[in-house]
């Protein structure tokens, strides 16, 4: 008696499917046929077979305190300065016994409303009406100063940025020689206001939730050179200040957490 290909194949995948032959590979492998199927259990049991998720927060304190109340041995949390984010895996484990890493927290700081409009408003070019409505909106923030760094009202600020003036002067000179001749022209074109004109802004703003208060300054400067003046506002020292800023979240996170996880700068992929 003969036997077909078709029940040649059925019984292979038979014993297949009752033995499961492994492999001899670093991970764990078994042969089955393509008609098998994996199944998984877990949801017919009482519980999960080991706790996972991932916990999301923009809270600092909240994220801490979630940390704290989840310690586990070898957490490992890594910061990441530019995107003022930090990523904690409960369950990494180590290259001898790794872990799922699909146990997780992560915490993104979320930038206050002064912080956002101190960061807007910089380096680009606004008219006058755009400008005393910006300090106008943001008067509690704001201390403008004169070159003394004398504080201004912020009454007289806004009067003093909208009756900006631009006065334009030309002088021309003219010397004649015995065999030469020279000539020579200046223009001189000035922004003056009726109100002293602030140098610059102080704008005081916590830059995120759970860090300090920061004084930001923005030198005011008048641009001259089109037919109405152009105001731009210059963040002094932005990059040091930002870098300071993402110092002390690094700080911050570390004394909120203390010894229940280990911070790295950097970014980690459990892939």
């Amino acid at each position: 008696m003969s036997l077909t290909k078709d029940a040649i194949q059925l019984i292979t995948d038979t014993a297949l499917e009752a033995t499961g032959k492994k492999l001899e590979t670093l991970v764990p492998t078994v042969v089955l046929p393509e008609s098998a199927k994996v199944i998984d259990l877990e949801r017919f049991q009482a519980g999960r077979s080991r706790f996972r998720g991932t916990y999301s927060t923009h809270s600092l304190a909240d994220f801490g305190a979630y940390i704290v109340e989840r310690a586990a041995p070898g957490a490992r949390g890594f910061i990441n300065q530019d995107e003022m984010s930090c990523g904690l895996l409960f369950n990494l484990g180590t290259a001898a016994v790794p872990g799922h890493a699909d146990d997780r927290a992560i915490l993104r700081l979320k930038a206050t409303a002064g912080y956002t409009a101190a960061q807007a408003i910089g380096g680009r070019g606004i008219s006058q009406k755009d400008l005393s409505d910006w300090i106008e909106d943001w008067h509690q923030y704001l201390t403008p100063v004169d070159e003394a760094g004398s504080p201004i009202p912020v009454a007289k600020a806004i009067a003093a940025v909208r009756t900006i003036t631009i006065k334009a002067s030309s002088e021309s000179e003219t010397t004649v020689g015995e065999t030469s001749a020279s000539r020579s022209a200046m223009d001189q074109i000035e922004a003056r206001s009726k109100e002293t004109l602030p140098v610059s802004l102080q704008f005081r703003t916590v830059p995120y939730e759970g860090l300090i208060e920061q004084q930001i300054t923005l030198r005011l400067s008048v641009i001259t050179s089109g037919a109405v003046p152009v105001l731009k506002l210059r963040w002094v020292g932005e990059e040091v200040q930002r870098e300071d800023i993402a110092q002390e979240f690094k700080a911050v996170l570390q004394r909120n957490i203390g010894e229940a996880a280990v911070l790295s700068l950097g970014a980690f992929d459990p892939k």
